[in-house]
């Protein structure tokens, strides 16, 4: 994990209410969503093209992150970089426990809910899932870093671009890996878990969204993370909310059909 520099001033507020304004959406969004919404499983050829897609980006991140920390470095090294607020070598991540016990008990929770559709299907959506959840907090976290992590001369921009790029397309090629599974479905719980994620981010922007090595920010990271594989789960609970949604039809009595119905 690199470090990065704190927001400040109306650019610390600008991000709280953007983020704030995201999260009460989407949970509007959730609480219209009345059944829960699944997507067409892609051809073998476009299976394939993803995971091409998924290793090649993953081995992009693993060569470009070594060689920008390396170049910061030299530039430190000959002075022609001086750092305040962000680090040129590796930080320590202190939530990277975290991460691990969710992902450990997500595959584990989504393998138990899908066990019933056989053990190829439900290791497959387990798998998915545990991938799927820390993308979730990745990329819109990397978009609210993008702009603050070191500067690099001569080309800022250019730099952050070429290390981000492989990041972004890395997090968007493991959140398609969501569509292998046939039990993926997005619900009002996936929303409103997203939702959470999203007013964590806020609460975390209203004081800078420092990096965390301090006890508030690391709290904030670590509920974000936890948060990130609830959202993950919730898209495996899908035959179960079927069938709690035809329970609560099959023992309501029938309602004179109205065109409201079809508008909520």
């Amino acid at each position: 994990m690199a470090a990065w520099a704190p927001y400040a001033g109306t650019d610390a507020v600008a991000l709280t209410v953007v983020l704030l304004i995201l999260g009460i959406f989407i949970a509007f969004l959730g609480t219209r969503l009345k059944n829960p919404l699944g997507t067409s499983r892609p051809s073998k050829t476009t299976i394939v093209l993803v995971i091409l897609i998924w290793v090649l980006a993953i081995l992009a991140v693993l060569v470009d992150s070594s060689a920008y920390i390396r170049y910061a470095q030299l530039l430190v090294k000959y002075g022609l970089l001086i750092t305040h607020n962000s680090s040129t070598a590796p930080t320590p991540n202190p939530v990277g426990s975290v991460t691990v016990l969710s992902a450990v008990v997500s595959f584990v929770l989504i393998g138990y809910l899908t066990r019933k559709h056989g053990i190829k299907v439900a290791l497959l959506s387990a798998f998915v899932g545990a991938a799927v959840g820390p993308m979730i907090f990745e990329l819109p976290f990397d978009l609210i870093v993008f702009n603050m992590t070191i500067a690099l001369p001569p080309s800022p921009l250019l730099f952050r671009a070429l290390y981000f790029l492989p990041l972004f397309l890395t997090e968007l090629a493991t959140m398609l890996l969501v569509t292998f599974s046939p039990l993926a479905k997005l619900s009002k719980y996936t929303m409103f878990s997203l939702a959470g994620l999203f007013l964590v981010f806020a609460a975390w922007a209203s004081i800078g969204f420092p990096y965390p090595s301090d006890p508030l920010p690391t709290l904030l990271n670590d509920v974000g993370k936890v948060l990130s594989f609830v959202v993950a789960i919730t898209l495996f609970l899908g035959d179960r909310i079927d069938k709690s949604t035809k329970n609560q039809q099959s023992s309501s009595p029938q309602a004179p059909f109205s065109w409201k119905d079809g508008l909520q």
